[in-house]
């Protein structure tokens, strides 16, 4: 499928905000299910890629930052996939290849992530020596110049991929070395299994424990859906303010609330 100027110009802006919002997080245009959609909105290819992103929402509901942790990039992933899926022209018979293309440009895009954090870091340090001055100015410019250069993150790859098609990135994927994939692949999940173990250095209480536990359990329950899990997460959180409003009031003439309501009501008894 041929997209005219405006198209292009249009899909490149998307990709420029899915960039962005990866950073603020406000409206979320970095999530597949949105970036895919207005990818498809402006380019008239709009049910293909809305079935690409509600299935590439699903793979990445698993991509946090967590601690140290870097997850795959799921707005590079949601907008190159929906750019390729355009180009081939094979409407919702594409998807699956789509699919099978975002994956490989998450973990790619790691990559430009860590890049693009590393020299957001220098900015920091620059606006330290503006907040030194005083200049509330020079703080505002910079933060947008770092803010612009996570759009341009994504954009620039966009923009590519709409000037080569969407051949060349597959064979150039295709042509990756499996020591790099696989590398990236380890190295990623190593980093992910650090970010959680610091995430639980800072949160580990008495009271936080038992949820961990629990959440272990249920998670080797394979027919439990997303709306079943919900449903046991609100009623855990019921029952555990239930216990904080108990434990409360048990300070009318017995020992002090410590805050942690299950210590509190287990010392009462």
């Amino acid at each position: 499928m041929d997209l005219n100027f405006i198209q292009v110009i249009l899909v490149i802006i998307v990709a420029f905000f899915a960039g962005m919002e990866g950073i603020l997080d406000e409206f979320h245009f970095h999530q597949p299910v949105i970036a895919c959609t207005l990818i498809g909105l402006v380019t008239g290819d709009l049910i293909p890629c809305m079935i690409l992103g509600g299935t590439l929402q699903m793979i990445a509901l698993g991509w946090s930052n967590v601690g140290a942790a870097v997850a795959p990039d799921a707005a590079l992933a949601a907008v190159a996939s929906a750019i390729i899926l355009v180009l081939g022209g094979q409407g919702k018979a594409g998807v699956s290849s789509a699919i099978a293309i975002a994956v490989p440009l998450a973990v790619a895009g790691l990559l430009l992530t860590i890049l693009a954090r590393t020299v957001a870091t220098a900015i920091v340090h620059i606006m330290d020596r503006y907040a030194e001055k005083g200049s509330f100015r020079g703080i505002e410019v910079w933060q947008f110049i770092a803010i612009c250069m996570q759009g341009v993150r994504i954009a620039i790859p966009a923009a590519l991929i709409l000037a080569v098609g969407a051949g060349p990135v597959r064979e150039l994927l295709s042509a990756m070395p499996t020591w790099l994939t696989d590398g990236l692949s380890i190295g990623g999940g190593m980093v992910v299994a650090v970010g959680y173990a610091m995430v639980i250095n800072m949160m580990a209480t008495a009271e936080v424990w038992p949820f961990f536990a629990i959440g272990f359990v249920l998670a080797t329950v394979q027919d439990l859906t997303l709306i079943g899990l919900g449903a046991i997460g609100i009623s855990m959180a019921l029952i555990y303010l239930a216990l904080s409003e108990k434990s409360g009031g048990s300070s009318n003439g017995g020992p002090a609330n410590s805050g942690d309501p299950l210590g509190d009501i287990i010392d009462n008894y």
